[in-house]
């Protein structure tokens, strides 16, 4: 558990963002997403683990459906007051654009929902490349799975969403976001079909 690379990155005399944070270790783990519009618009997937936000950065936002496979790249830990994060990131800083909170809730390890075991196991599967957890949050509910990849690099992992009761297929986590967003929709590719041209 270290933040040193965060801080690292980091100008606090021009960005809001949190330097530091940290949990009572009483209550549920705890997990946020946030829409984040820097370079290219992606979503940040954070887990409460060692008392500092484990984070993965998904491009194209996490889903519901147990058919996508989306890829989740590891990025720095960050501190456990970004969970509760939103705002604008100044030009000329790292991850320079508007983050927005687009999920938040608890979570545990698949298995036990005590907070000690879930960290326990979470940490251990965390060092596996292979973790099995449970959310309870607003929009993302259920069992998911974040699995390291091999032969793509140190950092890729891939966010998969098992199949049980909350699972829905062709989810699209832009479909989900607040209408009052200052962020702009991604676009998607539309799946209706073009009607036949008539011939005249």
């Amino acid at each position: 558990m270290t933040l040193t690379k965060y801080i690292e990155k980091r100008h606090f005399s021009e960005t809001p963002e949190p330097k530091s944070g940290k949990s009572s270790g009483k209550n549920a783990l705890k997990f946020v997403v946030q829409r984040h519009a820097a370079t290219n618009l992606h979503y940040d997937f954070r887990l409460e683990m060692e008392g500092v936000l484990k984070s993965w950065a998904v491009p194209k936002g996490p889903s519901l459906d147990p058919l996508d496979k989306r890829l989740a790249m590891m990025v720095e830990d960050h501190p456990y007051d970004y969970r509760t994060f939103e705002g604008v990131i100044p030009a000329g800083n790292y991850g320079a654009g508007i983050v927005e909170i687009w999920d938040e809730g608890t979570y545990h390890a698949e298995g036990t929902e005590d907070r000690k075991e879930s960290e326990k196991l979470l940490l251990e599967e965390l060092g596996k490349g292979s973790l099995k957890f449970v959310l309870h949050g607003k929009k993302l509910k259920g069992s998911f799975a974040l699995v390291k990849m091999h032969g793509r690099g140190e950092n890729a992992w891939l966010l998969i969403k098992h199949d049980d009761q909350y699972a829905e297929s062709g989810y699209n986590s832009e479909d989900h976001v607040a209408a009052d967003s200052k962020i702009i929709k991604k676009a998607t590719p539309s799946k209706k079909k073009p009607e036949p041209k008539k011939i005249l």
